[in-house]
C-alpha cells in the first residue's frame, strides 16, 4: 500500500510539505536570536515583510505584544503535531486492545465492549473537553487524554471488524489446533494485519486532532498562554482583524497548509488500499 501511494504525486507533495514544515518548526526556533514569547512593545503590530513598514527581523510581522508571528506559528505547529500524533497513538493502542479482544472472544464480551464503545461515541468531543478541561488548568497531557477518550471508539470498531475476519482464517484455526494461547494468536497472527486498514485513518485523525486542539485553545480550554498554540494565537488575533489581520491569517495559513498536506497523504493511502483490495477481489 505504501509503495503504491508513493507512486502518486499527491502523496509525495503532501509528505514534502509536512516534513518541510516540521523541519522548519524544529530548527528555526533553535537558531533564532529571539523566542516566541519575547515581548517588544516598541515592535507591536509590525506588518509582514511584503507590506509597507515590514522588516527582515519579523518576516511575518508581530502581534499586539511585539512577539514574532513566524516563531509563534512554528511553535504552535510543534504543539499541534505533537498533540495530534500522541493522541492518535493512544487512540490506536486503546482501540486495538478493546477491538481485538472483543472481535476474538465474541459472545457477551464482544456485546458489552461494543455497547461501551457506542456509549463513548455518543458523547460529543466538545462536551467531553468542557467537562474535563473546564474544571482544571488545561495542559498538553490533559488535552491528549481528552482526545484519546474521544477518539478510541473508531479504532476499536475498525479493528474489531478486521479481527472478526482474520480469526476465521485457516492459519488462526491451525494455531488453535496446535494449542497456541489466545494471547499468542492475537499478537502473532491478528495484530500484524490491523495496521493497513487503520493507516489512512490514523493520518487523517492526526489532522482532525490538530483541529480539535486549535478549537480548544480558541475557546480557552486548551493549552494556556504564554505557550503558543494555533488556538490561542487565533483567539488573540480576532480582536485586531481590521488593523492587524496578519495576527490571525499567518498562523491560520500554517495550520491550513499542514492540514492539507496530511489530508493529501491520508486520502492517497486510502485510495491505494482500496485499489489493492479491488485487485485481490479480481
Amino acid at each position: 500500500m505504501l509503495k503504491a501511494a508513493w507512486k502518486r504525486p499527491q502523496f509525495r507533495i503532501g509528505l514534502i510539505i509536512i516534513v518541510s514544515l516540521l523541519v522548519l518548526a524544529i530548527i528555526l526556533p533553535l537558531i533564532s536570536s529571539t523566542s516566541a514569547t519575547t515581548l517588544s512593545i516598541r515592535e507591536r503590530f509590525a506588518p509582514p515583510i511584503f507590506m509597507d513598514g515590514g522588516n527582515l527581523k519579523h518576516l511575518f510581522g508581530t502581534d499586539q505584544l511585539g512577539r514574532d508571528l513566524l516563531l509563534r506559528s512554528l511553535i504552535g505547529l510543534q504543539n499541534a503535531v505533537f498533540i495530534g500524533l500522541v493522541s492518535v497513538i493512544g487512540m490506536f493502542f486503546l482501540g486495538a486492545i478493546i477491538g481485538m479482544y472483543a472481535g476474538y472472544k465474541g459472545g457477551w464480551i464482544d456485546t458489552i465492549l461494543m455497547r461501551i464503545t457506542d456509549a463513548q461515541m455518543s458523547i460529543p468531543v466538545i462536551i467531553l473537553a468542557i467537562t474535563i478541561l473546564g474544571v482544571s488548568r488545561p495542559t498538553a497531557f490533559s488535552v491528549i487524554v481528552v482526545l484519546i477518550l474521544a477518539g478510541w471508539p473508531t479504532y476499536a470498531r475498525v479493528i474489531r471488524s478486521v479481527t472478526l475476519t482474520e480469526s476465521k482464517k485457516e492459519f488462526v484455526r491451525a494455531a488453535k489446533i496446535i494449542g497456541a494461547s489466545d494471547q499468542r494468536i492475537i499478537l502473532s497472527h491478528i495484530a500484524p494485519n490491523i495496521l493497513p486498514p487503520v493507516a489512512f485513518i490514523a493520518v487523517l485523525d492526526v489532522a482532525r486532532m490538530m483541529i480539535f486542539e486549535a478549537i480548544f485553545g480558541f475557546i480557552g480550554i486548551g493549552i494556556q498562554p504564554p505557550i503558543p498554540t494555533f488556538g490561542n494565537i487565533l483567539a488573540d488575533g480576532t480582536k485586531y482583524l481590521i488593523n492587524a489581520w496578519w495576527i490571525t491569517v499567518i498562523p491560520g495559513l500554517f495550520l491550513f497548509t499542514a492540514l492539507i498536506s496530511l489530508n493529501l497523504i491520508g486520502s492517497t493511502l486510502e485510495s491505494a488500499r482500496n485499489e489493492a483490495l479491488e485487485g485481490r477481489e479480481q
